[in-house]
């Protein structure tokens, strides 16, 4: 490891800073940048139509020689989603446990690229070496088992970053954060700390994922029918949970929905979940069994339209209905935006007759991030000479530094960047200094980033105010209107109920056209922008809105 009198060393954010999710954090010293986590984010109610977003790798891309590898914390869709698509622009090796590269293969799989992306499995206790930089890891404890901080050995010192953690005393694995490890890296010193901000706003400390299993069990007993249980899939701890209390209550179990199956199908396989012999069974049988002695494992926690819990609360999935009297545990909380589809699925549940458990105060569900205590306790393990909230929301992000000021650090050591902004450390002072190219790409189908903002816009119109397809056919000889003008709408007005509008609208395409013509203008362009001006005036002022209009001009 070489420290130069020219180099400096930068950390910066392609995702996770300001928003929740897309995690993505890159060290650069010189010609190396190591890269840690690569996530995706579900999209925001304004991306009509759009399935993911993941981070902008242009910057990674312009420098892929000095890129050496990305090194993953943990297995949730936040931090590992994004890298089905940004592998195949930028092959790299990954290093992560072996459950998260376990989640990883089976994406990697599906896209294509499995036999093409080296994978290093790592262990709390391995050591690294990327370029210049050292990389040693610490366990911490989320809802995921298998998770890991970083600490980054850069010539300037050290970067940790801690991924998503908590500090769960009683942990369902008996696998416990390591604090004594975490201290031993504050003694060596830590330049800068880049620490999950998701809980900052909430005080005290996080409750145990035990105490959740308690709760569980307590319904799984007293339930006179079928349970049904969903939970995010990955989160393998409650899955656990849910597994021990069906074997506590003599039932049998189902799990439905395909990344629910798939976790499952990962996490026995490389014994992460201890399942009794017997006790899965398909979901094609569960009317073989008593409804007493049947659990249902779903996916559907948050509302989404296809999930299975939706499709049952909707009486639309194929094998499975739910009955009056069953009992239905919704074991999450909202992310935020997706309140109203929660409440929508727990109003049908609610309508058909079944019991529902949901909402924190339930003790079905604890999160994964560590509150306020807990991030000062993670501040005054690792003491670091700067920190960096990431992980949040600006108000989360600006609650962690809160939080560093009370535990004694300076307002002038504490950065808050934007995204892509990047924190210049050199010889031991720290400056903002400029961007790198970062932002958001968006996922529709299969195209990668050929959706854009204007593309968003013209959705966001058809969505609200429709569409009018002019078509009008002119004569290639002398430019008298042939056929047309044809009008369809789409979205605007019931065509059935407004011929008169639509008749006043043709007269005005025509005057405009033959006017056009009179004074010589041929050229289509300027043909379609008049005829879009004439015809959006006149429906705005009779109807206040403004359809998307679209005229098609053919010669013949």
């Amino acid at each position: 490891m070489s420290k130069t009198a020219s180099d400096k060393l930068m950390i910066f954010s392609l995702g996770g800073v300001g928003e929740i999710g897309k995690n993505m954090y890159c060290v650069q010293y010189g010609n190396d940048i190591v890269v840690i986590d690569a996530g995706l984010k579900f999209p925001d109610e304004d991306m009509l139509g759009i399935d993911i977003v993941i981070p902008d790798i242009a910057y990674l891309i312009e420098n892929r020689d000095k890129v050496r590898g990305i090194v993953l914390t943990h297995g949730h869709e936040d931090h590992i989603g994004g890298l089905p698509y940004i592998l195949k622009q930028l092959n790299l090796p990954l290093y992560g446990t072996r459950l998260t590269l376990g989640l990883v293969e089976s994406k990697l799989r599906e896209a294509g690229i499995l036999g093409t992306t080296e994978r290093f499995v790592i262990t709390p206790d391995s050591e690294l070496s990327l370029g210049n930089f050292n990389l040693t890891f610490f366990r911490t404890n989320h809802s995921i088992p298998d998770s890991v901080g970083v600490c980054v050995q850069t010539p300037e010192g050290y970067v940790v970053s801690t991924g998503d953690f908590k500090f769960d005393h009683t942990p369902v694995n008996d696998q416990y954060a390591d604090l004594h490890k975490m201290a031993e890296i504050g003694k060596r010193g830590v330049l800068a700390l880049l620490s999950d901000s998701t809980n900052a706003e909430k005080p005290g400390f996080t409750p145990s994922e035990r105490n959740v299993g308690n709760e569980i069990l307590k319904v799984f007993k007293s339930a006179k029918q079928r349970v049904i249980i969903a939970t995010f899939a990955s989160n393998v701890h409650r899955v656990q949970q849910v597994i021990d209390a069906a074997e506590a209550s003599n039932r049998k179990l189902a799990v439905v929905g395909r990344s629910m199956v798939n976790v499952v199908s990962i996490a026995k396989e490389l014994g992460y979940l201890n399942i009794p012999e017997g006790m899965l069974i398909e979901i094609d049988d569960i009317n073989a069994y008593p409804a007493e002695r049947i659990a249902i494992l779903s996916t559907g926690s948050q509302g989404e339209p296809m999930s299975a819990l939706t499709r049952m609360a909707r009486a639309t999935h194929r094998k499975v209905e739910v009955y009056p009297g069953d009992t239905v545990i919704i074991a999450a909380t909202p992310i935020p935006g997706n309140e109203k589809y929660v409440g929508r699925t727990i109003d049908e549940l609610l309508r058909i007759g079944a019991h529902v458990i949901y909402g924190s105060q339930s003790g079905v569900h604890v999160s994964g991030h560590g509150s306020q205590e807990e991030l000062k306790l993670m501040l005054n393990l690792m003491k670091p000479k700067y920190f960096i909230p990431v992980h949040g929301e600006y108000r989360m992000l600006r609650n962690h530094a809160m939080l560093a000021e009370q535990v004694g650090m300076s307002t002038s050591d504490i950065f808050i960047p934007e995204l892509g902004e990047i924190i210049e450390i050199h010889n031991g002072q720290a400056r903002k200094a400029g961007k790198v190219n970062a932002g958001y790409v968006m996922i529709d189908g299969l195209g990668v980033g050929d959706v854009g903002n204007i593309v968003l816009r013209d959705r966001k119109v058809l969505s609200q105010d429709g569409i009018l397809v002019v078509v009008v056919t002119l004569s290639k000889q002398d430019g008298v209107i042939l056929s047309g003008p044809d009008i369809i709408s789409r979205g605007f007005v019931y065509v059935r109920e407004s011929e008169g509008l639509l008749d006043e609208a043709n007269r005005i395409v025509t005057n405009t056209l033959r006017r056009l013509m009179n004074e010589n203008v041929n050229e289509w362009a300027s043909l379609k922008v008049q005829v879009k001006d004439a015809l959006g005036r006149y429906l705005y002022e009779q109807t206040r809105r403004r359809p998307m209009i679209l005229p098609i001009i053919m010669e013949a």
